[in-house]
């Protein structure tokens, strides 16, 4: 039965994160449906209300026939903003011109999973195999050393919770609530959104990060590591009940849609265009 709150359809692979979401979703008296391996949306197939986290592979078997809207940043959102809230040049490119680089450089596909997003010696040391298109966009940074890295759960354009997840590229979790650099982190996040949040869906995952520097006493500069889908994210320490808040709108009923965040479903779906 359809409870008035809607019920979470989990991706069948367990993660830590998923079992903390599907806490906090019984506490708020939603139905949690594991969805199978194989055949589709099973039980929850026609049923109403529904909201998804998992991967995107499997997000694409199962969301048309939940009836989910999926939010996501738009590819190039990190190479927008201004060299202030980045700390490093960016760019997209394609593959076939990122196999071109001369110089090290951080490459990730900005959205997929196709090849590691990872630091390249340059351009000739990105994978190859014709699985990979040349025409696949990527996005090519400066390498940078991060001294510690937090996720935010943005939902309109708040931080509703957040996490330090690493420090010096270690995994390294711990609430951002009492954090030390707690202050810094949310007004870097307040001056980042009323600046730049008009680019993003109503609810996301931002990563923010110290960036480390070699001049003794050099002050503290903020910046943005990346942009993540709220239903494909860790939450690591972050508060559950708040992060399954940013969830469940990232990923929840396509008729409960807002206007604004059409822009970021990627669903090719008439219902939606229409």
């Amino acid at each position: 039965m359809v409870t008035k709150h809607g019920f979470l359809a989990l991706a069948p692979q367990y993660t830590t994160t998923s079992e903390l979401l599907s806490t906090s979703a019984h506490r708020r008296g939603m139905d949690v449906e594991v969805l199978p391996a194989h055949g589709g949306a099973g039980a929850a197939m026609g049923r109403r209300g529904g909201h998804y986290y998992g991967g995107p592979a499997f997000a694409a078997r199962v969301v048309d026939a939940l009836e989910v809207a999926l939010l996501e940043p738009s590819d190039d959102w990190l190479a927008t903003l201004p060299y202030e809230y980045t700390g490093r040049r960016i760019a997209m490119a394609t593959l076939a011109e990122a196999r071109c680089l001369s110089r090290p450089a951080f490459v990730k596909p900005p959205s997929d999973k196709s090849f590691p997003a990872a630091v390249y010696a340059g351009g000739g040391c990105l994978p190859t195999g014709p699985e990979l298109s040349l025409d696949v966009p990527v996005q090519i940074s400066d390498v940078v050393t991060w001294a510690a890295e937090f996720r935010l759960y943005l939902l309109d354009g708040e931080v509703r919770t957040g996490s330090q997840y690493a420090t010096f590229g270690r995994l390294d979790a711990e609430r951002l609530d009492g954090h030390r650099y707690e202050d810094a982190v949310l007004e870097f996040a307040d001056d980042l959104l009323a600046t730049c949040g008009g680019g993003l869906p109503s609810a996301v995952v931002v990563d923010i990060g110290l960036l480390a520097t070699p001049e003794h006493g050099a002050a503290d500069q903020w910046a943005v590591v990346e942009a993540n889908m709220a239903w494909f994210s860790n939450s690591y320490a972050a508060d559950p009940d708040r992060a399954l808040d940013v969830v469940l709108r990232s990923a929840g009923p396509r008729t409960q849609m807002a206007e604004r965040d059409r822009r970021f479903c990627h669903i090719e779906d008439a219902h939606l265009a229409g």
